[in-house]
């Protein structure tokens, strides 16, 4: 074993040591040479200022021409290689004349297949961590009459008064607090603002049994981890009181009860004048650089059907189900098989409802356990964590992996699962239950990054549906009458309520609500990849669109997702911030086009 891990270093040091005479002697095409004919370089900030994938000889020779010498990549050392099945796989650092970085390649048949390089530091502004780190107190003569708490109050109502955020992140969930946290430790003057009255607020107001799908070893947030005796499923208000404490800790200018009425674009500075409400009052901010923070997903979808109007019981979206309790021994129809859907039936038949789900197309199960064991686990787990693999390790890893050949990757994994659990599968089968693997049995990842709606990972729903507790309809809704819903067949769903798990639009339709539909339009949609699969119409685009890079429109972002990829990406969106108030010159190559279709 140590002889062939020596054997890899010694393959990837000379690679990369080919590499870099070439990228000294300024040879781009040179470059692109040293890699195979199928090969991918992405690229988190570092080169590029932008997210990008360059994909094949071409594109790579594309990158590097397309930026300037000083981006390009140098003092390149392997730090630690190894090899599995063929594949080498090995770290390595890098500067250029912005960043300190950090990447992975992997080589098959002595040829570069994948390339990761990601920006790690601003060269010339560093975060102030270590040996770095603040006083924290004056002694002596230099003591001061405020003290900590008197200058983060004054910080605070300063804003909009004698003072303006650089940034401001308008929504206050995980992933603008995360992003507080980036911009807070990079030294950047962020305002973080939410209508909701604490942070975390928006896991406590969400239906009683709901509870984190993923587990903690892949939910961190920046900077603090969970503690070792976390659960694996963090429950919604236990979330809640983590954000709400994060909050504090990390120091984040954050405004609760807070909300964002309009936005607008200043013609002569590029930065915005956004209108909120505080507390009740009108107050004017104006930012240079905003950011919607709004979670993965736009403005709930709530689907027009006939006879809304008229129907007698209580109409929600999921994301406004008031919890199973209410509705105990009543009918409810939930229309949607996705992870709301099945999350909130399983409160109703814990509630004592008799809740209905209304499949409207095929749905993606996976077990969570099957999840962890199989997919997440090698990366996110305990035995990860004594492999050496830290969460941020791991983010790496998989950051590694090119959006075209993460299927690749999947398809094993799924396809083991799918064993594994056949009579689970089966279970759901034999109750009338459509299932789908994705369009090319890729699994859960690559349906989430598609935009592919209906899937679920299950933490005791399925059964109820397989033992018929969760009782199950099929079709599409053609009307509602004052106590029923009427399927396209003809078949009548007696109702007392109607939820709509039905998911969310895109989030550019957060900017058309407060900006205008033109801006919305300029930027285009958000998520998806391009991948020509169901609800991911082409072009490609190699990166998921408009998310935590520059847009068609100046000085707006787009920053969400989950726990794991709010963490991660947020540090490359607070880099690209960060440089910008620092007045750096910041060329973004491969500037994303607005695609409207979808």
């Amino acid at each position: 074993m140590i002889m062939a891990e020596n054997s890899a270093q010694t393959q990837a040091e000379a690679w990369l040591a080919q590499v870099q005479a070439a990228l000294d002697s300024g040879d781009a095409q040179g470059v692109s040479q040293f890699f195979g004919e199928e090969c991918y370089w992405r690229d988190l900030a570092s080169l590029t200022w932008n997210l990008h994938t360059a994909e094949g000889r071409d594109g790579i020779e594309n990158l590097l021409t397309g930026i300037e010498r000083g981006a390009w990549p140098r003092s390149l050392e392997v730090t630690s290689a190894s090899d599995a099945d063929g594949v080498i796989e090995a770290w390595f650092t890098f500067e250029n004349d912005a960043f300190d970085g950090k990447g992975l390649f992997r080589l098959r048949g002595g040829q570069g297949w994948t390339m990761l390089s990601t920006a790690q530091n601003l060269r010339d502004f560093p975060e102030p961590a270590g040996t770095r780190r603040e006083l924290g107190a004056d002694h002596g003569s230099a003591m001061q009459s405020e003290n900590w708490l008197d200058r983060r109050i004054a910080t605070q109502e300063s804003f909009g008064v004698t003072e303006q955020p650089y940034v401001l992140v308008i929504g206050g969930g995980q992933g603008g607090i995360g992003l507080g946290a980036r911009l807070k430790r990079m030294g950047v003057p962020a305002l973080i603002i939410d209508k909701h009255p604490k942070p975390g607020d928006q896991w406590r107001s969400r239906y009683h049994s709901l509870a984190l799908h993923d587990p903690v070893w892949y939910d961190h947030m920046p900077y603090l981890e969970f503690p070792d005796h976390w659960p694996v499923f963090t429950p919604k208000d236990k979330m809640g009181d983590w954000l709400e404490c994060y909050t504090k800790l990390m120091e984040l200018d954050y405004w609760s009860l807070t909300e964002a009425t309009s936005a607008r674009q200043d013609p002569e500075t590029g930065g915005w004048v956004v209108e909120v409400i505080r507390e009740g009052k009108p107050l004017t901010l104006r930012p240079t650089q905003l950011v919607l923070a709004t979670g993965m997903s736009g403005i709930p979808n709530i689907p027009k059907y006939q006879g809304q109007d008229i129907f007698a019981g209580d109409q929600n979206h999921s994301s406004t189900h008031p919890g199973g309790e209410r509705y105990k021994g009543k009918n409810v129809v939930v229309i949607g098989a996705n992870n709301s859907a099945h999350d909130i039936c399983a409160d109703l038949v814990q509630n004592g409802a008799k809740p209905v789900m209304v499949q409207r197309s095929s749905t993606h199960i996976v077990r969570s356990d099957s999840l962890m064991k199989t997919v997440l686990g090698p990366l996110y787990s305990e035995e990860a964590l004594a492999n050496g693999i830290d969460h941020n390790t791991a983010d790496l890893i998989f950051a590694s992996i090119p959006y075209k050949v993460l299927p690749e990757f999947h398809k094993p994994a799924f396809a083991q699962i799918r064993e594994d659990d056949a009579q689970f599968y089966q279970s759901l089968t034999d109750a009338g239950f459509d299932l789908d693997f994705g369009d090319d049995d890729s699994g859960l990842f690559l349906k989430y990054l598609r935009r592919g709606s209906g899937y679920y990972i299950n933490i005791g729903a399925s059964e109820l549906v397989a033992d018929g507790s969760i009782a199950l309809a099929k079709g599409e809704v053609s009307h509602l009458t004052e106590n029923s819903v009427v399927l396209a067949d003809g078949t009548e769903l007696a109702a007392d309520a109607v939820v709509y798990a039905t998911g969310y639009g895109s989030m550019n339709g957060w900017a058309a609500k407060l900006i205008s539909q033109e801006v919305a339009d300029a930027v285009g949609k958000c998520w998806g990849l391009g991948s020509g699969t169901t609800k991911d119409p082409g072009p490609w685009e190699g990166e998921l669109r408009n998310m935590w890079k520059p847009t068609q429109v100046q000085n707006l972002w787009f920053h969400g997702g989950n726990l794991h990829q709010s963490r991660h990406y947020s540090k490359y969106l607070g880099l690209q911030l960060k440089a910008r108030y620092e007045g750096l010159d910041t060329p973004v190559y491969a500037l994303a086009e607005s695609y409207h279709q979808q």
